[in-house]
């Protein structure tokens, strides 16, 4: 198996079990709490932090782990000049495998729980104050992965990481979706995780915006940052490395 393959296996499979844990501990949460959104917002990003994580302990040393179109696609950009990051038709393969993962992943958490595998989400979340939240929120994901990256301490992603994106479920009114891989995954889903079809473009366009003006502030506080890309979101390599890695 070469090594793209086994990168692309690692990223969708990592996206499909993120949106596993998004979607599945949403239905949870549901149903343990179901006259407490607040407590059930609790219950859905604890496990999400720690999923995550551990998501990125797992599959990073693969694939980097991603697990984000709008990460993998500021590694390509970033590191375009200097010959470092994703290749173009490694970017390609990689935003595959993530919507995949991300829709496989929300039919796996309906199935777990008992309901229809194929569901829409009725869950309208378009407000101005949401698209603001979905800038804020991926903005800062895409500094804080390609800070660490740059500055040498990838290796603390994975707890970086997760404790940003639990922190920005709360601090963020759109409660940080921060990936267009997930936000499409989640319209799979009708739960307290899904989102509905009409306010995916909306979403993405702003993560999207979001990912730009992270890469800006990146840009000015390292300016460096494009010769750290094969490290986002922590170091990985070729078979060969990997090799000499378990030794």
């Amino acid at each position: 198996m070469n090594d793209l393959t086994r990168r692309l296996i690692a990223e969708f499979t990592g996206t499909a079990l993120l949106v596993t844990i998004v979607v599945g501990s949403g239905i949870a949460a549901e149903q343990l709490s179901p006259h407490d959104v607040g407590l059930q917002l609790l219950e859905n990003s604890t496990a999400t932090v720690f999923g995550l994580a551990v998501l990125i302990l797992v599959f990073g040393p693969v694939s980097g782990g991603h697990f984000n179109p709008v990460v993998s696609a500021a590694d390509w950009l970033l590191g375009r000049r200097r010959g470092t990051g994703l290749t173009g038709r490694d970017l390609g393969g990689y935003l595959i495998a993530q919507v995949g993962g991300g829709i496989v992943g929300a039919i796996l958490a309906n199935v777990m729980f008992d309901q229809a595998a194929l569901q829409i989400s009725t869950h309208h979340r378009i407000t101005s104050g949401h698209l603001i939240g979905e800038i804020v929120a991926t903005a800062g994901l895409i500094a804080v992965i390609f800070a660490l990256a740059r500055s040498g301490r990838a290796a603390l992603s994975a707890a970086a990481v997760g404790a940003y994106i639990g922190a920005a479920y709360w601090f963020t009114s759109s409660t940080s979706f921060a990936n267009p891989a997930v936000t499409i995954g989640r319209v799979f889903s009708d739960t307290f995780a899904g989102i509905a079809p009409a306010s995916i473009l909306g979403f993405i366009a702003a993560q999207i915006i979001g990912a730009l003006i992270g890469l800006a502030l990146v840009g000015v506080l390292y300016p460096a940052a494009a010769a750290a890309a094969d490290n986002v979101v922590v170091p990985h390599g070729t078979d060969s490395d990997h090799i000499a890695d378990s030794r």
